[in-house]
């Protein structure tokens, strides 16, 4: 486990798969991220299943609440590219109740840390749809910077959205760190 304030990251395990299969049909929680279609148990179960074989590195991430550890969602680093040194970033968190509360941003910063500490990369992207300025501002609490706009890119609810790319640096982040 990779442990930060209040928060930990952990394995992904089949127990996992009913909260996520909860968290994931939920339209709410669905509309920020690019499933668009409801997910079966058997979906969640083979995409599971598939993680070991995956060069990605995905995490169940938790927080400690009156002194018990609450699952609240999975936090990921994808299509990691080793020669550049670079990764992608998702998160989602799929309990609502605690949304708003900080949560998303520690779990991001704890995967930062160890995307450039121990993985030791240069460079971490996301991108984020302009429908979710809740997610833009806790990616800019983490220290990621605003890079361009894919106009129109994602369709939603009948309307095209523009999609933003963000970006974070090793040595903003360290800079970031060093502040807090």
């Amino acid at each position: 486990m990779i442990y930060g304030d209040g928060i930990r990251m952990r394995a992904i395990e089949r127990a996992d798969v009913p909260n996520f299969v909860r968290w994931l049909n939920d339209p709410e929680t669905r509309q920020f991220l690019l499933l668009f279609k409801p997910l079966s148990t058997m979906d969640e179960e083979r995409w599971v299943e598939r993680l070991a074989d995956r060069d990605d590195y995905i995490f169940a991430f938790e927080a400690l609440i009156e002194d018990r550890w609450v699952p609240l969602g999975n936090v990921g680093l994808h299509d990691i590219d080793w020669k550049n040194s670079s990764a992608a970033f998702g998160i989602f968190l799929g309990e609502k109740q605690f949304w708003g509360q900080g949560y998303g941003t520690r779990a991001t910063r704890l995967m930062l840390q160890f995307a450039f500490d121990t993985l030791n990369l240069h460079r971490v992207e996301l991108e984020v749809f302009a429908f979710n300025p809740r997610a833009m501002r806790a990616y800019e609490k983490a220290g990621f910077r605003l890079e361009g706009t894919r106009r129109e890119a994602f369709f939603q609810d009948g309307k095209y959205w523009d999609a933003y790319r963000m970006a974070i640096l090793r040595d903003e982040f360290r800079a970031e760190e060093s502040e807090i």
